[in-house]
């Protein structure tokens, strides 16, 4: 296959996953410059080895490169930050860029509760432990079937089903605890 073959069938192939490369990248990272670099890593070594890709469903393929590239990335920082300190704003919630402009599509009550709510939730996704984090992700925000998922995490479908159902228990534990929490104001 030629190079200019190769890369438009890349393209075809692998680019309209870029969306769901990036959403679990910063599930993953939960942080968005890690990231950015893990699929930015991820989009190479997927062209590198876009020869290993059988078949044209290449979105199981990419996310499990998405996946490891990662990990790996995790594991470097882990590994730096055991002699470096603990930044808090390193790990902070979005800020708005001073001088922005926000406007409300709808009723400001409403969305600040519908923005509440979806906030919960993903503070709880984050919380959980990784590999529910990640079976929840790929089968709940990113539709992939268990074979898909058990091909991204490289584990037994078995394994894939376990892992959701512990997942979904402990999310919805979480939430749980948190809503009385909040209900208590405690």
């Amino acid at each position: 296959m030629s190079e200019e073959a190769k890369r438009e069938r890349f393209e075809r192939l692998v680019l309209p996953h870029v969306d769901a490369a990036f959403s679990l990248a910063r599930w993953l990272a939960r942080n968005e410059a890690q990231a950015e670099e893990a699929v930015q890593e991820a989009f190479l070594r997927a062209f590198r080895f876009f020869g290993g890709l059988r078949g044209d469903n290449a979105r199981p393929w990419l996310l499990g490169i998405v996946r490891n590239c990662c990990y790996t990335l995790l594991e470097r920082e882990r590994a730096a930050s055991m002699s470096a300190e603990f930044d808090d704003d390193a790990f902070g919630e979005d800020v708005v860029a001073a001088g922005a402009v926000l406007s409300f599509p709808g009723n400001p009550e409403t969305i600040a509760i519908e923005s509440a709510d979806r906030e919960l939730v993903q503070r709880c996704v984050r919380a959980l432990p990784d590999e529910y984090r990640e079976a929840l992700v790929l089968r709940e925000l990113h539709d992939c079937s268990y074979k898909e998922i058990a091909a991204i995490a490289g584990i037994p479908i078995g394994t894939v089903m376990s892992r959701l159902a512990r997942g979904r228990r402990l999310l919805q534990q979480a939430l749980r605890e948190r809503m009385k929490k909040e209900d208590t104001g405690t």
